[in-house]
Formats: C-alpha cells, sequence, structure tokens
C-alpha cells in the first residue's frame, strides 16, 4: 500500500500529513484527500481561512487556523516558522493535517519548513500534491507553459533585475501597493505591456481582467491574485536576441569582426568616461550623505553604459557563431572571479579595510596567473592606456613592493622639485620634454596619494575650462582684447559658478 492511499486510512497511521485545497471550493478537492480531511480524529491545521475550500472545511468542522500569526509576524520568514512551529508541535500529541491553498509544493515556503523541523525530531510527514494555481492559471489563459518557456514568479521575492525572457507568470499579488509597484517596475522594462490579471482562479468568481499594465486596477489585489505578461525577451535577455539577429540580417553587422569592433569599444568608453565625470565626486559613494540626483545627468550615464554594453555583447555574438563561447560564459566568468577573489563575502577570510580587500585580490589574481620568473612586475600594463592612467597603474603595482610615499608632502616637495627642474631645463627642448614628463609622472603620483584619478580631474578641468570661456565668449567677441580685458572676463567667468 503506497502513502497516498494510506491517506484514506486511521489517522493513526500517519502523524503528520501536509496537504493541498487546490484553487477553488472543496469540489476540486479529490474524495481521498477529503476524507482526511473530515477524519475527526486528525486535528486540521489550516495556514489560513482565507481561501474558498478552507472556509466551507471550517463551516463542516473544527480547525485552527494560522491567520492569527500573520498578524503577529514581523516578516514572511517569521510567520512562516511560527507556522512550521505550531505545526510541528501540534504533531508530537496527536495526528495532524497541515492544510494549505493550491498545492503545498508550489509557493509554500512553510512547507518546506515542517518538513526540515519535523526530520530533526524523527517525525514522518507525507504530502500529498493538489491542483494548483498554475494549473488553474494555464487553464484560464489557455497556454501551454512549455511553449515559450513560461516563467513563474513570486512577487514577494521578485529578482533584480527583472529579466524577462518570455511568458511570465507573477503569483503573490496580495496588496494594492504591491501591484501598482510590479505593474510601474514593468513598464520600466517593456513599453505599454498588456497583461493579464488573474483573480480568484478556480473558484466561481474567478476573473481574468485585460488591461495595459499602466493602467491595471490596483483594488484587483488580493490573496488569490496573479498576473501574466508575455512581452518577449527584454532587457539584458532582449537585447542579447537583437544582437544576434543583428549579426544575421544586417550588412554592416555582419562584416565585422573583433578587430573592427576595437576602435568603437574605446570610442564607446571614453564618452562613458566623459559623462561620468560630470557626476558629483561622492556619487555612488555608500558613505555619502544623501542628496537628490542630477536625473539627467544620470539618463546620460545610463545611455552610455547601454553603448559599451553594446560592445560586449557584439563580441560575444561573434564568438558565439564560432561556438567558442556567448554571453553567459562571460557573465559565469566574472561571476566565478567575483566570488574568488572575495572570500572576505563568499568565505571566511576576514578583511575589515578596503585595503585589505585589495591586497586579497591582488594576491589571489598571482595565485591564478602566476607570473613566470623572468617577468617584470610592470608586465601586462597595456602601452594602448591613456598614459595618465598608465602612470597611475604603474605607479600602484611599484607600490605593492613598496616602492613608494607612505605620506603625501614628501610627493607634494617631489612635484615641486621636477617643477624648478623644468624651469632649468627651458632653454633645451629636449630637456624641457623630459622634465614635464616628470612633472607630470609626479604629479598622477600626487594623485594616487590623494585618492583621486588624475584622467578624472584632468577631464573635469577641461570641462570647467571650456564652460568659464564660453561664457567669455557669451560677453562678446573675444578678439582684440588685451590681456587685461581678458583675464576680467575670465574672472567674471569663475565667479559665476
Amino acid at each position: 500500500m503506497d502513502d497516498r492511499a494510506q491517506a484514506t486510512g486511521p489517522a493513526s497511521l500517519l502523524s503528520l500529513v501536509v496537504m493541498g485545497l487546490g484553487p477553488g471550493g472543496l469540489d476540486r478537492v479529490p474524495p481521498s484527500a477529503l476524507a482526511t480531511l473530515t477524519d475527526p480524529s486528525r486535528r486540521v491545521i489550516l495556514r489560513t481561512t482565507d481561501h474558498p475550500a478552507a472556509r466551507e472545511l471550517a463551516s463542516i468542522r473544527p480547525v485552527t487556523s494560522c491567520d492569527d500569526l500573520y498578524l503577529e509576524g514581523e516578516d514572511f520568514e517569521s510567520v512562516y516558522r511560527a507556522i512550521a512551529s505550531r505545526v510541528v508541535e501540534a504533531a508530537r500529541s496527536q495526528p495532524v493535517a497541515y492544510v494549505t491553498p493550491g498545492s503545498p509544493l508550489v509557493g509554500e515556503r512553510a512547507v518546506g519548513m515542517i518538513r526540515s523541523l519535523a526530520a530533526r525530531e524523527g517525525m514522518e510527514v507525507t504530502i500529498y500534491p493538489a491542483e494548483s494555481f498554475l494549473d488553474a492559471a494555464v487553464e484560464a489563459l489557455g497556454i501551454d507553459p512549455l511553449d515559450g518557456g513560461l516563467t513563474v514568479l513570486n512577487a514577494h521575492r521578485l529578482p533584480s533585475p527583472l529579466l524577462l525572457r518570455g511568458p511570465t507568470l507573477v503569483a503573490a499579488l496580495d496588496t494594492a501597493a504591491g501591484l501598482a509597484d510590479f505593474c510601474a517596475h514593468l513598464t520600466r522594462v517593456v513599453a505599454d505591456p498588456e497583461v493579464a490579471v488573474l483573480v480568484d482562479l478556480g473558484g466561481p468568481g474567478q476573473r481574468v481582467v485585460r488591461s495595459l499594465a499602466a493602467q491595471v486596477d490596483s483594488t484587483l489585489a488580493g490573496p488569490r491574485t496573479s498576473l501574466y505578461v508575455d512581452a518577449g525577451p527584454t532587457g539584458l535577455a532582449g537585447a542579447v536576441a537583437v544582437m544576434d539577429r543583428l549579426r544575421a540580417e544586417c550588412p554592416w553587422d555582419r562584416r565585422q569582426t573583433h578587430h573592427s569592433l576595437v576602435k568603437n569599444l574605446l570610442e564607446e568608453t571614453y564618452e562613458l568616461a566623459e559623462v561620468l565625470a560630470a557626476l558629483p565626486l561622492d556619487a555612488g559613494r555608500q558613505d555619502a550623505a544623501a542628496s537628490e540626483p542630477d536625473w539627467m545627468a544620470f539618463e546620460e550615464v545610463c545611455q552610455e553604459l547601454g553603448d559599451v554594453l553594446l560592445q560586449v555583447l557584439f563580441h560575444a555574438s561573434i564568438a558565439r557563431e564560432s561556438q567558442i563561447f556567448d554571453i553567459e560564459d562571460v557573465a559565469e566568468g566574472l561571476r566565478q572571479k567575483l566570488v574568488r577573489r572575495h572570500p572576505h563575502v563568499f568565505s571566511d577570510v576576514a578583511a575589515d579595510t578596503a585595503e585589505q580587500v585589495k591586497a586579497n585580490w591582488e594576491q589571489i589574481k598571482q595565485q591564478e596567473k602566476p607570473r613566470p620568473e623572468d617577468a617584470s612586475l610592470l608586465d601586462g600594463v597595456p602601452r594602448s592606456m591613456p598614459a595618465l592612467s598608465r602612470a597611475a597603474k604603474i605607479q600602484r603595482r611599484a607600490a605593492q613592493v613598496g616602492f613608494d610615499w607612505s605620506e603625501v608632502p614628501p610627493v607634494i616637495d617631489k612635484v615641486e622639485e621636477e617643477l624648478e627642474e623644468l624651469r632649468a631645463s627651458l632653454t633645451d627642448r629636449e630637456s624641457a620634454e623630459a622634465e614635464l614628463g616628470d612633472l607630470l609622472f609626479a604629479t598622477v603620483n600626487l594623485a594616487r596619494h590623494l585618492a583621486l584619478d588624475p584622467e578624472t580631474a584632468l577631464r573635469r578641468a577641461i570641462a570647467r575650462f571650456g564652460d568659464r570661456f564660453r561664457k567669455m565668449e557669451a560677453e562678446g567677441p573675444l578678439d582684440g582684447l588685451t590681456v587685461d580685458q581678458l583675464e576680467e572676463r575670465w574672472e567674471r567667468a569663475k565667479l559665476s559658478g
């Protein structure tokens, strides 16, 4: 006799069973399950009475509800733990049936906790599957969940980013605020998507309300409300699909190679660096005081990041055609690297400061890619990098072995020393060039000790100069003005911001 047959026998055969009521009333509950639910010798504990079959069951026999735990709990996790404790505690002294809406195997986190807690006490738990809201949803929508690959999400634990890949069903939209927030989020990912809001599936009041996401009535929210959307791949998944199609159908995209795209990658990276330089210096710092962001500036950053991402997708698409790697390989390789190089987050290594984190990173990097014995510490710094950035990176490499100043004042002294040497070499062009290079190198070193990026600092200085010079021009033509007059305009431009 299997476990399902035992469910119809005497309650003493099983100390704890977990059952589902399906999506509607008791008329949808199989007779064998109904026999167990109505067995007077078994205590019935309902997760909630806010369900048609649960209300019917409560009207024909004594039940215990866990609705009180929802009112007392601080969050859903604490509620589920309290439910598990109540159920297992009751099962120590009498046969118990813990009963959920729908199927106990779909969207019922407390069931897993019950099984774990019971197992630690050596208690047998038997699960009886039931019709879930998924069964009712595919019936009401008239869809095949395997056709296009239906994704099912919990509104209480939505992934971030959302990453819609096709047909998607979102359950547990139990509050008006939650339903409105999800629809607002959805409209950021998909332009004017049509959705179907599924209300009270399987019951006599079942409704399927179709509308645009922006027009969804938030009062449709409830404990048995879900939402279906089929917008095709969007976001990152959609960008990958578009890139693959361009490689197949666009003459220009088909002609590109890894080498032909290098200049595009560099140009897009420089354009990104330019808009990043326009952000406040503390933008992104978690310890900075909260301030109203410049939304227009961040919109430009978002667009330029997209252009850089396009180059990444382009190279991955080209490689995929030769079955070398694809964007998933790129992302997974990055994920594994981040986990390996952050053992203070993903393992038990201690690193309390940014400096310790950086040191650990470099140590792990050297273990992953050991240098040949005759290699220089400076090997691997690309010559194609902008000179200021390359200088800073070379200096950081040298600092790894202690070839560096420990404080800022001697670095400033070095800058002044190089400036004096430049003054002394002005009559010799070759010497002046060498001394100017030394001065720039020392200035980069100063920026590094001040924890400032020299490229960003110079970009900002160029932007300030350009803004002030345009203000000078706005006062009238500059041609013919004396040096003093030009200086006056410059000072006015500086004072204006």
